[in-house]
C-alpha cells in the first residue's frame, strides 16, 4: 500500500522555510540548485499562509458575529 506524505504542520512548516533560506545564504550554493529551493520555499509558503488565513476564519466564526477580535 502507498504510503500518504503527510502534511506539515504550521510549526513544521515555518522550522523548513527557515531551513530553506539558510541554504540560499550559503556562498557556494549553485544557481539551479537556489531556484529548486526557491520554488519548493514559494510553494510551502502559499500553502502555509492558506492554512492560516483559514485559522484565522474560524477564529471569526468562534466570535459569533465576524467581527476583528483580538486573542491573545
Amino acid at each position: 500500500m502507498a504510503e500518504r506524505k503527510k502534511t506539515p504542520t504550521i510549526e513544521e512548516s515555518f522550522r523548513m522555510l527557515d531551513e530553506m533560506v539558510k541554504e540560499l545564504e550559503r556562498d557556494d550554493i549553485a544557481l539551479e540548485e537556489s531556484f529548486r529551493i526557491y520554488e519548493e520555499g514559494m510553494k510551502l509558503l502559499r500553502n502555509v499562509n492558506g492554512r492560516i488565513d483559514q485559522v484565522e476564519k474560524k477564529m471569526k466564526q468562534i466570535t459569533g458575529d465576524g467581527g476583528e477580535e483580538v486573542f491573545e
